[in-house]
């Protein structure tokens, strides 16, 4: 069964940091482009962050510098360490993950991080 399977999500004080780690089942984990995505209340799901199966990475430039994402093939889970977090932050983030033949991209269910005094 193919599973995505966000955690680390929760509330945090500006300034603070967070984990977000992706567990994946049913997928051959080292092949596939992995990456974080967030939805703000009212906006458009936007990428965060991705990196490919060769451990390249790209980054939204509101995150560069502040985020880094990274992978671990063997505990095939995908991880997103956030510091320096602002407000702006706040929004539900999605891990995906993009099939290399097909290009089709799976879906975790989301997990909330909300940044605030």
């Amino acid at each position: 069964q193919v599973q995505l399977v966000e955690s680390g999500g929760g509330l945090v004080q500006p300034g603070g940091s967070l984990r977000l780690s992706c567990a994946a089942s049913g997928i051959i984990f080292s092949s596939y482009t992995m990456g974080w995505y967030r939805q703000a209340p009212g906006k458009q799901r936007e990428l965060v962050a991705h990196i490919n199966s060769y451990g390249s990475t790209t980054y939204a430039d509101s995150v560069k510098g502040r985020f880094t994402i990274s992978r671990d093939n063997a505990k095939r889970t995908v991880y997103l360490q956030m510091n320096s977090l602002n407000p702006e932050d706040t929004a539900v983030y999605y891990c995906s993950a993009v099939n290399p033949r097909t290009s089709r991209t799976l879906w975790g269910q989301g997990t909330q991080v909300t940044v605030s005094s």
